[in-house]
């Protein structure tokens, strides 16, 4: 019984993760999620079913759009699979003990993975989903029993806080902008999320490793501008994964 629930979650996840390329390319600009039907961004073929089946399509299309033979993004087939991992993932952690916080992660990790890819492309984070994870938290305050409600709202304020003091501070030094509002929001809402000692280290695993690529893109670009909410989506998800033993660790080193 819990392979088929398995089975059924990672389905889901890959049908879902199908659905979020959608909305990582329309939402930034301004088109529907409905209209049009899927099609070829290049010269507007009108997918077929047996040409959107996730994961399956891409591969069977040798990555091309089956009419002008332009290459389909690796983009797509990447974020179904991301997508499909991260729910059977969270599904293998939390059904058997949490399940309102599987139900609850589950969701918020697809909502980040599409947050990271917007991000990375337009350099901005739409409030919609901001308030999704808001209302996320909420509902994992009010009814998960993992942690008490008191710590999710603490790393509401110590998220939002620590950002918005590194905000003030990359101001003060540069004398703009060293971080985008939407950064602030994001660690705030995600904080109320995983509460306040998983948000420490997801900020801190996303700075190590947004740092360490920041080093290697500088040696080949010199676009000033960059996306640092791909990085916090990472150390986000990785705690949802890996926050409690990791935690668990390190306070036993220090006792």
């Amino acid at each position: 019984m819990e392979l088929i629930i398995f089975i059924l979650i990672a389905l889901l996840g890959l049908c879902v993760g199908s659905f979020l390329n959608v909305v990582i390319y329309r939402t930034p600009i301004g088109m529907k999620l409905s209209y049009p039907p899927s099609h070829c961004t290049k010269c507007n073929h009108a997918l077929r079913w047996f040409e959107n089946i996730p994961l399956v399509s891409y591969l069977a299309l040798g990555g091309k759009c089956r009419v002008c033979k332009n290459k389909i993004s690796p983009r797509y087939f990447l974020v179904e699979f991301l997508n499909l991992v991260l729910w059977l993932g969270l599904a293998l952690v939390y059904l058997k003990t949490e399940p309102v916080v599987m139900a609850c992660y589950i969701i918020a990790s697809s909502v980040l993975l599409v947050v990271a890819f917007i991000d990375f492309d337009h350099k901005f984070i739409p409030d919609r989903f901001q308030i999704i994870l808001l209302l996320i938290g909420v509902v994992l305050t009010i009814f998960a029993s993992d942690m008490l409600w008191s710590e999710r709202l603490i790393g509401f304020f110590v998220g939002g806080g620590i950002m918005l003091l590194f905000y003030g501070l990359g101001y003060l030094m540069f004398k703009r902008e060293a971080m985008g509002i939407g950064d602030i929001k994001l660690m705030a809402v995600c904080g109320l999320l995983v509460g306040w000692q998983n948000i420490l280290l997801a900020l801190f695993l996303g700075v190590i490793v947004g740092a360490v690529v920041l080093m290697i893109w500088k040696a080949f670009t010199k676009e000033v501008e960059f996306a640092f909410a791909p990085f916090l989506a990472f150390g986000i998800v990785a705690v949802m994964f890996f926050g409690k033993p990791i935690i668990d660790a390190y306070l036993t080193l220090l006792a």
